[in-house]
């Protein structure tokens, strides 16, 4: 099972102020990046233990992949590449071997096995899979893959409070069959940095 199931997790390098520069403009520079470092490790130590899907780390920039690894040793390192982050997810997408692809970022600290194995469970009866955002974006997003890889990320309005609007209004007129997670909280500001305090204390 693990061999043709795929999690690729989206990082940055997690260097002072080139990760959370949103969270930083709230919190602080120093206090977002350290922030960023904690769950890096925390999201990509609890999933990379996992026996039920291959893991991959998909890195920005792609010369991270040649630094000091700052990743769990289950997980194999990939470039992200050029581009939008839809064209990047999409490329990521695509160039896995063959299987189910689950993608997530490094935002939410609430991501645990359980909702990885519910999206892939979710593919096998749906072509795609997003985990909603509360901000209107969403945490996580699958493909089943197979007939076909649809068309995910056209037409979407990325770092919004429209993202996920968009892109499942899309998929719609294109009769890809698609199911929904439950809606996590990402940490991108303040507000969200503050309520993740005092639920992790």
């Amino acid at each position: 099972m693990k061999q043709n199931r795929h999690l690729v997790v989206f990082a940055k390098e997690p260097l002072l102020g080139q990760v959370k520069t949103r969270l930083g403009r709230d919190i602080g520079t120093v206090a977002a990046t350290r922030f960023y470092r904690r769950i890096l490790s925390d999201v990509t130590r609890r999933l990379g233990q996992e026996e039920r899907w291959r893991c991959w780390l998909s890195l920005s920039p792609d010369s991270a992949i040649n630094r000091h690894p700052f990743w769990p040793s289950s997980f194999q390192p990939v470039k992200q590449g050029g581009g939008d982050i839809g064209q990047r997810m999409d490329r990521a997408m695509r160039q896995m071997p063959s299987g189910p692809v689950v993608i997530i970022g490094t935002d939410v600290p609430a991501i645990r096995p359980d909702h990885i194995e519910n999206a892939f469970k979710a593919l096998g009866h749906h072509d795609a899979v997003f985990g909603p955002a509360a901000d209107g974006g969403y945490w996580l997003v699958g493909a089943r893959r197979s007939p076909r890889t649809p068309d995910l990320f056209s037409n979407v309005r990325w770092s919004s409070e429209h993202t996920l609007a968009d892109t499942l209004n899309t998929l719609q007129k294109n009769d890809v069959k698609v199911a929904l997670l439950e809606t996590l909280d990402d940490v991108d500001e303040g507000a969200a940095y503050r309520r993740w305090q005092r639920l992790s204390s």
